[in-house]
């Protein structure tokens, strides 16, 4: 007796599972995305060239992946035969969960380290430096809070 095959399913994926799975070449792209939203295939090759140098055909192979996964959406371009790539999830998504992974895999979880070697890797800028004055303010009013409660 034959055994009979069983069809696969499209598995419904929430978006962290979705985030879990992208491999770094996706992640590079898809950051691309974000960062200069709508964006051609030809324009994501450009902006990761010298960090990721690949073929045009590749960044549209990643392209139609992360369409697949429901991260991107593309619309016919107004001239030519080029696409425009927009982002459908928000990156402080991403962004929250590989930090978090970073923290607890490279920093054992210490976030004070991680942010001094953030600091020390990167100096930031004026604007920059408000912007994670302002976060630890926050930050701080949350821990008073937590502490009284405990």
């Amino acid at each position: 007796m034959a055994k009979k095959r069983r069809r696969k399913t499209k598995s419904t994926r929430t978006a962290s599972e979705v985030i879990d799975t992208l491999p770094p070449a996706e992640l590079d792209v898809l950051s691309c995305v974000w960062r200069e939203s709508p964006v051609t295939a030809r324009r994501i090759r450009e902006m990761i060239l010298k960090q990721r140098p690949m073929a045009h055909g590749s960044v549209v192979t990643l392209l139609t992946r992360l369409e697949a996964k429901g991260l991107v959406t593309k619309d016919k371009g107004p001239v030519g035969k080029a696409f425009l790539f927009r982002p459908l999830k928000k990156p402080e998504a991403v962004q929250k969960k590989l930090v978090r992974e970073m923290i607890t895999n490279v920093f054992g979880g210490d976030t004070g380290a991680m942010v001094c070697a953030a600091l020390d890797a990167n100096a930031p800028t004026v604007d920059e430096i408000a912007s994670i004055q302002t976060a630890l303010n926050a930050s701080k009013k949350k821990a008073k809070k937590t502490r009284r409660r405990a």
